[in-house]
């Protein structure tokens, strides 16, 4: 199942700087991992803010939120999961691929 995810990180000023900076290595990290097990697929950031939305990949909704914790920066998160189906008119479905009616209610 893929989710879109937009994640909003709010550190507070009084968090040390050094440990900022270990967190968003770890962070980085940890990313990385995710992305080579299949599960971050794609990470777009939000100009001008510490922003970002990313295309995720999970069995459901409880495995995306323990891959979500797992993340270093996770206490200066405020995360909102979209969870996401395949559109009958997406471009990039196959031409070959038989069209289902939808009638836009989710299944």
């Amino acid at each position: 199942m893929e989710f879109l995810v937009n994640i909003v990180i709010d550190v507070p000023a009084q968090v040390p700087r050094t440990e900022l900076k270990r967190l968003i290595q770890a962070e980085s990290m940890r990313a990385r991992e995710l992305a080579e097990a299949g599960i971050l697929l794609r990470l777009w950031r939000t100009a001008g803010v510490w922003t970002n939305w990313g295309l995720w990949a999970a069995s459901d909704r409880a495995a995306l939120d323990k891959h979500l914790g797992s993340l270093p920066l996770y206490s200066y998160m405020r995360v909102t999961v979209h969870p996401l189906r395949d559109h009958p008119n997406d471009p990039q479905r196959s031409r070959d691929e038989p069209h289902k009616p939808d009638d836009g209610r989710g299944a």
